[in-house]
């Protein structure tokens, strides 16, 4: 990776201080208040160095743009608010899915994605 910059340390920082995965202008906003004028490109820019290090995973969600949040988590879920559009880490899994796979089919991995609105939305 490249040298670690003020930008990539403020990028860091938000993705952890989050906790949940964030859009790249949530990022870009959080790293703001480190970085004034921080541009979104470079926010790309160091999206895409930071993956390639293995620091961050992407989270696809269906009809969403990708999400970015801190590698190494384990396996989880998420839940995506219809409200306010942020995403959050849900732990836990329904666990044996060999049950409702198709017979005959060999079940390689799976994402499940909860709707609804999340605990300051639903207020």
């Amino acid at each position: 990776m490249q040298r670690d910059t003020r930008q990539r340390k403020a990028i860091r920082r938000a993705l952890v201080d989050a906790g949940h995965p964030l859009s790249p202008q949530e990022l870009h906003d959080a790293a703001s208040e480190d970085v004034p004028g921080l541009g979104i490109a470079t926010v790309y820019r160091n999206l895409k160095a930071l993956g390639e290090a293995g620091f961050l995973e992407t989270v696809e969600l269906p009809g969403e743009p990708p999400r970015y949040e801190v590698a190494g988590k384990g396996h989880h879920h998420h839940f995506h608010c219809r409200s306010c559009d942020r995403v959050f880490e849900v732990d836990g899994c329904p666990g044996n899915l060999d049950r409702i796979t198709p017979p005959g089919f060999r079940l390689e991995d799976h994402e499940f994605v909860l709707y609804g609105r999340c605990e300051s939305c639903a207020a």
